[in-house]
């Protein structure tokens, strides 16, 4: 996104923004609870040469839901990682264009695909009770995986979020800042 700011709000990206980062300031405690899973384990593993499974599933587990809620936050507060070898030499209009661009051919497709094929996988985990593949491992499995169409759903959001304001920018010469 580019540096000009508007100070004319809009509301429909403005609350897209607003929701996401809720929801990632909120999903940023799984960090902290990770890192006291992974001390926990240390600790057991070294100390007491006895570490969990349930502890180290945990983490996987944890890890995983800040990864995946982390997408949409990144996008919604531009941290995300850029290559900007060429970008960065654009025009504010060329880089609004190759933003909707490659948010139209590339990510919103690439997040279909995943949300929709997500759903049968957390249903098959959700009506088979699927658990861990270790006897003292984590029940419900699809719970974790119901994570992937959660995720992939606020990252749609994210997204139409980006092209509102990118279009806005276009039609109008006004562009949001984060």
């Amino acid at each position: 996104m580019s540096n000009q700011v508007s100070p004319k709000s809009m509301p429909l990206a403005d609350g897209i923004d607003r929701f996401i980062q809720k929801v990632g300031n909120t999903i940023v405690w799984v960090y902290v609870l990770l890192i006291i899973t992974i001390i926990l384990q240390v600790v057991l593993r070294k100390g007491f040469s006895s570490g969990l499974i349930v502890l180290e599933e945990l983490q996987w587990h944890l890890y995983a839901c800040g990864v995946m809620f982390g997408l949409s936050y990144a996008q919604t507060t531009n941290s995300h990682i850029r290559v900007d070898i060429l970008y960065g030499r654009f025009s504010a209009k060329t880089k609004s264009v190759v933003d909707i661009l490659g948010i139209l051919l590339l990510m919103l497709p690439f997040v279909s695909v995943i949300f929709i094929h997500s759903l049968d996988f957390v249903y098959d985990a959700w009506r088979i009770g699927e658990t861990s593949d270790s006897p003292s491992g984590l029940p419900y499995r699809w719970l974790i995986k119901a994570v992937i169409p959660l995720s992939m759903g606020l990252l749609a959001l994210a997204m139409l979020s980006k092209l509102i304001r990118e279009f806005s920018f276009l039609y109008r010469g006004k562009q949001h800042g984060n």
